[in-house]
């Protein structure tokens, strides 16, 4: 029988001339910097992996008597300086404004998202999100943009996913101390802890904000786990995701009120406001009421908020977007209201989706309805976004709403591994790294000798398969499978001999993603995979969240097919899907398979991951890839036809897979020159996947494009706004409810016939008699669009943004169609009938259609069509 037992954690005490090594845990700058990451393995290799790469806790566990050799070993310490000195040049160059777009040096980016994927040791992430705004924050810091980020600091984050021999997930939760994070308290100006307040229904809730460094920039981090609080309190920022409506809007309370009180009280002040999804959307009730309070009434206080907020939507399908009970909100938002000046019906308004009929506040309206700049994240997603949405703007054609779209991108130096970046220093020069957009530059990749870049891809996929069989043995000897099983199983995974063809799936397990479009028709799979002289494996890994079935069931679903006899060790289903098994996947197989239902990948950026590793997509036409292929660099499935029925179409797209890797994938990879040892074919393919999505969809151009785009309009009519004690926000307000108030009285008519033919250098004048209801002509905008009938076949219902939001007069773009556009002159005063007139002198030859309409006009309006008010003739 033994006593009681007490933990006691006995931390390492570092040598003086190891003492900086705390700073370089401290900061994420190790997630993106190799050698960092390399100087912690160098003290000890086994326990580095053993602690999940996690250099707090690893200087914590660390034996005192290693950090004293260490401290003596010249060659450690020859790396350790060389590693600081990189940390304290790249810290040294601090934060400026982005000159190329605009900014100016006082203007601030605060960038809010639920999740920040910045390493797999820190749990702060579900998926693509989150692994985007960690890859957003790392960009901000490498072009030293002003910039801050706003999440919650999860104790326990995502789970950790475990797969039983019967292939059903098991989700798994550890506690991450704050501790074990590289984050510190946040600070004031006092030099006291930064403790904000937030009211819930009946209490006050207290929130400790965390400030995590990212390179160069911050991350404000919150959390409700402190003393004070009740229990149930403590336990809002738990879990990521995790519990019903009542805990997901708590956390949206907190990211979104709380962040706003976090920043004021860390003596920061954005002049930009970025929600990434709507999660964050209640910081726009929170900056009203900050507004209303100064005495600016509530339609005044919306538009000098939504001025300088830009809100990105991810999520393809209406059904996506958070929704709460209406009477939920009304009890967490009592004070807000009463302190806003509105009522309850108008404030539940402003989270209204549709006509009303869904008595549901919707997060993502209430972010439409407090952002000017709104974007989706691929040029297909824009607009069906400007679909999903077009109820805010219910008189413009989607594809004419201020719905704009900015594809998404990832960070080079994160997930491109180390043995293609010095390879590039080898063959393009050192200068790549700074100028990853220079497409020319990058051309010069497909000049790398055929023989290295094989040697290297070849390399990669080697360690890959080293990684995959460690997984696979710890998961399959965990479910109790004999050592001659596991043997069997990875037949044909042998890092000694990489020339299996590889093609990897992974990515969440969502039903539209359709991760068992492979086994449509397992007669025709069992014929590609069966060949032992041409093998093929594929290797699937992915989560599904703990409360989704369906996608449950896509994973038992892999695991059945795998255990199948014909496709045993040919199908693997790996467990442990986080950033760093998805880096090991991107970058070591041949093919990275992506077959979603079209139009609802919004982007993806696993296969942008994958390219830049000299792997080849094979994936539907949608998101990303529908901009990046280019019938050279990888292959495509083309969208089935929709005739609404999914079994067609699901049958359609797998005939396609099928016939793709019969016809081009395998026949390339395997015909290989046997003096070579590899296929000439396919590493000109991997080159030219590299050399064309590298400089395309990199996380450096997505920010250059949100700053040019997004950031530099939104701030500066942000100013315009706000400036003298917000008088055009006072004003724009009034004329927006003058302007919808009369607009149901405005009509057009033609104030002389139109002309059916004219000559090519002829103009025609055209005259339209407009009702203005007691609006001034200066309030309306008419004007004359222009269709090519010959063009009007091949117009396509997407998206373009253009600059500032502004639509420009001439010939343009709406959607894939080109028009022309010119504006009618009033010819009088008043504010009855009045005559408007133009001098049209056509750009084109042949028939074309004239569309006359009218919509409200004033200066201080940032996109033309925000007001959703038009009307046609």
């Amino acid at each position: 029988m033994t006593g009681k037992e007490f933990p006691l954690q006995v931390s390492a005490r570092l040598p003086d001339r190891l003492g900086r090594l705390g700073d370089l845990a401290a900061n994420f700058w190790f997630s993106w910097h190799r050698p960092t990451r390399q100087l912690f393995a160098m003290l000890d290799r086994d326990l580095w992996w053993l602690v999940g790469r996690n250099p707090k806790v690893f200087l914590r566990c660390v034996d005192h008597a290693v950090l004293a050799m260490a401290a003596d070993n010249e060659t450690f310490l020859a790396s350790y300086r060389r590693v600081l000195a990189e940390f304290d040049a790249y810290r040294d160059q601090g934060l400026t404004s982005y000159t190329p777009a605009g900014l100016r040096d006082d203007d601030l980016v605060a960038y809010f998202c639920a999740e920040f994927g910045f390493h797999d040791s820190v749990p702060l992430y579900s998926g693509g999100l989150g692994i985007l705004a960690g890859d957003y924050c790392k960009t901000a810091s490498d072009m030293r943009l002003r910039f801050v980020g706003v999440g919650l600091l999860y104790r326990q984050g995502y789970f950790t996913q475990r797969i039983d021999e019967a292939g059903r997930q098991l989700a798994e939760y550890r506690h991450t101390p704050a501790e074990d994070m590289p984050v510190v308290p946040a600070r004031g100006a006092d030099g006291q802890e930064i403790v904000v307040q937030v009211q819930f229904p009946g209490r006050m809730v207290a929130i400790k904000v965390w400030r995590a460094e990212v390179g160069r920039v911050p991350v404000l981090l919150l959390d409700t786990d402190v003393p004070g609080n009740s229990e149930e309190d403590q336990r809002i920022t738990q879990v990521l995701y995790g519990g019903g409506q009542s805990m997901r809007i708590q956390q949206e309370l907190v990211l979104g009120v709380g962040g706003v009180r976090a920043l004021r009280a860390a003596g920061l002040a954005p002049t930009v406001w970025h929600l990434n999804e709507g999660h964050p959307a209640f910081l726009v009730v929170e900056r009203a009421r900050e507004l209303t309070l100064r005495g600016l009434p509530f339609p005044a206080a919306l538009e000098a908020v939504a001025a300088c907020t830009v809100f990105t939507t991810h999520t393809p399908v209406a059904a996506g977007h958070d929704v709460f009970p209406q009477d939920m909100v009304l009890a967490h938002f009592h004070d807000h209201i009463r302190e806003l000046g509105i009522s309850e019906e108008a404030f539940l308004r402003l989270g209204q989706h549709g006509n009303g009929d869904h008595p549901l506040f919707n997060m993502t309206r209430l972010a439409v309805n407090g952002a000017r700049s709104i974007n989706g994240v691929s040029k297909i997603h824009g607009g069906v976004s400007s679909e999903i949405l077009a109820s805010a703007w219910p008189d413009v054609p989607p594809r004419e709403n201020p719905v704009g779209y900015v594809t998404n991108g990832v960070h080079v130096a994160t997930f491109m591994r180390e043995e293609w970046a010095e390879l590039l220093d080898q063959h393009v020069g050192a200068s790549w790294r700074f100028e990853l957009m220079d497409n020319r530059l990058m051309e010069r990749i497909l000049e790398i000798p055929d023989g290295r870049f094989w040697y290297v891809k070849q390399q990669v996929k080697s360690e890959m398969l080293n990684a995959l069989r460690r997984r696979i043995e710890r998961q399959h000897a965990r479910n109790y499978c004999s050592s001659a099983h596991i043997h069997r199983l990875m037949k044909y995974i042998d890092p000694d001999d990489a020339n299996v063809l590889t093609i990897g799936f992974g990515r969440r397990f969502a039903t539209y993603k359709r991760a068992t479009l492979l086994f449509n028709d397992l007669g025709w799979l069992k014929q590609i995979v069966d060949n032992d002289e041409r093998p093929v494996v594929f290797i699937f890994a992915g989560k599904a969240h703990p409360a989704d079935e369906p996608g449950q069931r896509l994973m038992q679903e892999v695991h059945r097919v795998a255990n199948m006899p014909e496709f045993f060790g040919k199908v693997l289903l790996v467990e442990g899907y986080d950033i760093d098994l998805a880096g090991v996947l991107t970058a070591g197989v041949d093919i990275w398979l992506n077959n979603p239902i079209y139009p609802m990948e919004a982007s993806g950026t696993s296969g942008m991951k994958a390219a830049i590793n000299g792997t080849v997509n094979l994936s539907v036409l949608d998101g990303w890839w529908a901009e990046g292929y280019d019938g050279r660099n990888g292959w495509a499935i083309p969208p089935a036809h929709n005739n609404g029925n999914d079994g067609e179409r699901d049958h359609q797209d797998a005939r396609t897979l099928y016939e793709i890797l019969q016809d081009d994938v395998i026949p390339l990879y395997y015909q290989r020159d046997e003096r070579l040892g590899y296929a000439p074919g396919w590493v000109q393919v991997c080159k030219r996947s590299m050399a064309s999505i590298l400089p395309r969809f990199n996380s450096s151009r997505l920010l250059h494009d949100y700053a040019c785009t997004f950031y530099a309009p939104a701030a500066a009519h942000g100013r315009a706004i706000a400036a003298n004690d917000s008088a055009a926000a006072r004003e724009l307000a009034q004329w927006k409810s003058r302007v919808a108030a009369a607009w149901g009285g405005v009509s057009l008519r033609l104030a002389r016939p139109l002309p059916e033919r004219i000559s090519f250098e002829d103009s025609t004048t055209l005259e339209v008699a407009v009702q203005l209801n007691g609006l001034a002509p200066r309030d309306v905008r008419v004007e004359c669009v222009l269709h090519r009938e010959l063009c009007s076949d091949l117009a396509v219902p997407e998206k373009r943004y253009s600059a500032h939001g502004r639509a420009t007069d001439g010939v343009r773009h709406i959607g894939e169609e080109t028009v022309f556009v010119a504006p009618f002159a009033a010819t009088g005063d008043g504010s009855g009938e009045v005559v408007y007139r133009l001098e049209l002198k056509p750009p084109w030859c042949g028939s074309q259609r004239i569309e006359i309409r009218a919509m409200p006009r004033h200066d201080s309006l940032l996109n033309p069509s925000e007001t959703g008010l038009m009307r046609w003739l």
